[in-house]
């Protein structure tokens, strides 16, 4: 049970007596990003791995030594990890724990149709995760200064990359019609890269895949995807395709076709042998099934 998090006596750091940074992060997302900076200094644990959920995860009895015996703590903030938010906000009086949504300025932050909410899925916008890169340079900086040329010189090799992979984007976002740029998923995760990069998007749930589905909802996801002739919605690997599978049958009850396009990765990573297991990939990956399927 997560009431037993709250209780952790923080050991002695690894760190002095290891050599490498020991780093618990709480999605896969996170955790590649670290490793592209950290390499060989970092020791990783994740929490939610491929296809995990974070919105709903509970941390289990093995995650409890993992975070105590962590030199440091990331994870998303703004509410991500819903049920775990409370646990590292306490954890934070004891331990090194980083929310890595605090690297970005206010107006960076998209707020929800919820007053006083914040979208989480900040990584969606490869800008931002550009600022988020440059937060855990510091970080590992910070706890390892013998080495912070180092980590400096692999976190900006990798956001070069970044900047590459930006660029790529939008061109090719470029390829889809400007009528035909609606980004329709199972949950509302891609406001983020719809803001920044030019796509409507409209999710069946809200940002959090604990928001019940409503005959309403159904109804008014198929009014837009037949008033704007949609040719294609997009499951998510973190989430059952059954929701939209229903939409897909709502729209052709009104004698209109939509496909369901190549899976997406919302929340989580794909598997570590896929193309999609690492960052870089899972957007080529996102953007190229966005591209095929609508334009």
């Amino acid at each position: 049970m997560i009431v037993m998090l709250y209780t952790i006596v923080r050991p002695t750091s690894t760190f002095m007596s290891a050599g490498t940074i020991t780093v618990v992060c709480t999605t896969s997302i996170i955790a590649d990003t670290v490793k592209q900076i950290g390499h060989d200094r970092v020791s990783i644990y994740t929490l939610m791995g491929p296809g995990v959920d974070p919105h709903t995860y509970r941390a289990k009895e093995s995650d409890v030594h993992r975070i105590a015996q962590a030199d440091v703590i990331f994870y998303n903030g703004l509410h991500l990890e819903g049920k775990m938010a409370h646990m590292f906000q306490q954890l934070a009086t004891r331990q090194r724990v980083i929310a890595i949504a605090d690297a970005l300025a206010d107006d960076d932050r998209m707020m929800t149709s919820q007053e006083g909410v914040y979208d989480p899925h900040l990584w969606h916008n490869v800008r931002l995760w550009i600022k988020v890169a440059n937060c855990m340079c510091q970080t590992l900086s910070a706890i390892d200064p013998e080495h912070a040329a180092e980590y400096a010189a692999h976190a900006t090799e990798y956001i070069h990359q970044l900047e590459d992979l930006d660029t790529w984007v939008r061109r090719s976002i470029e390829k889809i019609e400007p009528s035909s740029r609606i980004l329709i998923t199972a949950h509302d995760a891609f406001g983020y890269f719809g803001n920044e990069y030019g796509m409507r998007v409209e999710g069946l749930q809200g940002i959090s895949t604990d928001a019940e589905i409503s005959v309403y909802d159904i109804t008014s996801l198929t009014d837009i995807i037949i008033t704007n002739r949609i040719k294609a919605i997009f499951v998510e690997s973190s989430i059952p395709k059954k929701s939209l599978i229903a939409v897909q049958h709502a729209v052709r009850a009104r004698n209109w076709e939509v496909s369901l396009g190549d899976e997406l990765y919302s929340d989580a990573l794909g598997d570590p042998a896929t193309d999609a297991g690492t960052y870089l990939g899972m957007i080529r990956h996102n953007v190229t099934s966005i591209v095929r399927g609508l334009g």
